[in-house]
């Protein structure tokens, strides 16, 4: 039976498992949306809700707590001054995990997990489309005229070159 046991180990060693909670929180803090598998997830998870409740409230004590576990200053400062102040009227539940399906290698089922007021940026998406459909326009009438004009007076350079060319080796074989 497994009653009352603390956490999951895993299968790794401590030092393995610490290190790797410590970076996917990191990770989680950062990029505020991860993919792993589900009992990574599960694990981080508690982890993150306790270091976004001690930033919930800046104080020297808090800062030094979560600095034990994150080793990155500018992350920690995200905590207490950007994801703290935005959970601030939360009770708990700061992180969410949305099921993606299997791991196509091992079968593993995975998730996201992502904070809970995480908002996906879809401006920069839409303005790739619009550059994309402005590319793929067709020309109007006047810059068709234009390119074409470029194109006349590139070929009539190059007419004029090769013909220079063209006397200078009749001079040559005179």
């Amino acid at each position: 039976m497994n009653h009352r046991n603390g956490f999951n180990p895993l299968s790794r060693t401590s030092a393995h498992r610490r290190a790797m909670s410590r970076n996917m929180v990191t990770s989680l803090f950062r990029y505020e949306r991860i993919t792993t598998t589900k009992a990574k997830a599960s694990e981080v998870r508690r982890a993150a809700e306790k270091l976004i409740t001690r930033g919930k409230v800046d104080s020297v004590h808090n800062r030094r707590q979560a600095a034990r576990f994150i080793a990155d200053e500018a992350i920690l400062a995200k905590l207490f001054t950007d994801i703290g102040p935005r959970m601030k009227e939360r009770k708990g539940g700061y992180t969410r995990m949305l099921k993606l399906g299997f791991r196509q290698g091992d079968a593993a089922d995975l998730v996201i997990l992502e904070l809970v007021d995480y908002k996906l940026d879809t401006s920069s998406k839409e303005a790739k489309k619009e550059d994309t459909a402005k590319k793929n326009a067709p020309k109007t009438k006047e810059k068709a005229g234009a390119d074409k004009k470029a194109k006349a007076e590139s070929k009539s350079k190059a007419a004029k070159k090769s013909a220079e060319k063209s006397a200078d080796t009749e001079k040559v074989s005179e």
